[in-house]
């Protein structure tokens, strides 16, 4: 059998509220790793597995039990509890998908081995401090194009790599309702880095990320159940993990791989979720833009707990909800620390990443 690439370095994360058949059809590709499924809704409702997975599932019982009164920082009835999983996890990547996410073909027909993909994308460095007009020259037949400067050619570690979908695109609610019928049948085939300065719209259901690097931003916010606002939980934690990979020197790259992104959402449901963050994004976005962290914030944690404090400030003011937010991100670092205390390792890769 051929190798497989980071199997012992690399975490599945699944939500899910439902039994989980779509794995039978990425089993080629996902049989030989880890799963964390994290189950939202009813914690009584037996989830079933397809045999012959490695798996390790948390309902909302564990979930109080592991984090006690931290619990309250992960969202209820939202996708935004699989971050849950990113902080049991003990492995140094993650990927995690969606239970309507289905295994895609290439224009050739091919199916899409959408993690060997990500995984590629991790372990190549981004270039965000000078655009390549050929995208991403660490792929196979790219390189630096003619003035591309050679002090830059080394490129910065990758902590995230964003995937894309094919059929159903990732639209909000009023896009929704006025392109009903839209489709996505567009195979780009591309890579490239995200330029410093420049935030992104995150989608959580085709994502990767390195663990150590960039972990601890990876909190999907307070969403959902008792909340006046969801599906902006991806956004929330991409929009932070720009801003501190922007000052720690990461990349963040967006592009292949591509699922089938199976089923859309009810678009006037998704409207009620959204209905704030409409609004509030046009204050949220100008926020991030301008945001600045100070020289000592040497951490993803640091970043992270400073970043909470000005969410208080100055987010605070548009709504009471931006202040339980803020509290919620702290303890959100609180507890990912209880569960993963510093090691050697962890403290030379935070070093290394800050220089």
């Amino acid at each position: 059998m051929a190798t497989v690439p980071l199997k012992d370095e690399l975490d599945i994360v699944i939500p899910t509220i439902r039994n989980l058949d779509f794995l039978e059809m990425w089993r080629p590709f996902f049989e030989q790793y880890h799963l964390i499924i994290v189950q939202d809704g009813d914690p009584s409702k037996t989830i079933k597995v397809p045999d012959g997975f490695d798996y390790e599932l948390y309902n909302r019982n564990d979930i109080n039990k592991i984090l006690g009164p931290r619990a309250s920082c992960i969202s209820f009835k939202d996708s935004a509890c699989r971050c849950f999983g990113y902080m049991v996890s003990k492995k140094k990547y993650i990927f995690t998908i969606d239970d309507d996410c289905f295994v895609a073909k290439d224009p050739s027909g091919k199916d899409i081995n959408a993690l060997e993909q990500h995984i590629k994308n991790l372990l190549c460095p981004s270039t965000p401090y000078f655009f390549n007009t050929l995208y991403d020259p660490f792929r196979d037949g790219a390189d630096f194009v003619r003035g591309y400067p050679f002090s830059l050619r080394e490129g910065v570690s990758t902590a995230v790599s964003h995937g894309l979908w094919l059929n159903i695109p990732d639209y909000d609610a009023p896009t929704q309702l006025v392109k009903p019928l839209e489709r996505n049948t567009r195979y780009v085939d591309t890579v490239l880095t995200i330029p410093k300065g420049t935030l992104f719209p995150m989608c959580g259901m085709n994502l990767a990320f390195d663990r150590d690097l960039i972990g601890p931003a990876m909190y999907f916010g307070l969403m959902g159940d008792g909340q006046p606002i969801g599906r902006y939980d991806d956004m929330w934690a991409g929009w932070c993990c720009k801003v501190i990979c922007d000052h720690l020197g990461l990349g963040i790259k967006t592009g292949l791989p591509y699922i089938y992104h199976s089923k859309a959402s009810n678009p006037f449901v998704n409207l009620k979720k959204e209905y704030n963050g409409i609004f509030w994004q046009e204050e949220i976005i100008p926020f991030f833009q301008q945001i600045n962290l100070s020289k000592e914030s040497t951490t993803v944690q640091k970043c992270y707990v400073e970043m909470a404090k000005q969410v208080n400030e100055k987010l605070g003011k548009i709504d009471p909800y931006f202040v339980k937010l803020a509290d919620a991100m702290v303890t959100w670092i609180e507890a990912w620390d209880e569960l993963n205390p510093p090691t050697k390792d962890s403290a030379k890769a935070t070093n290394a990443a800050s220089k």
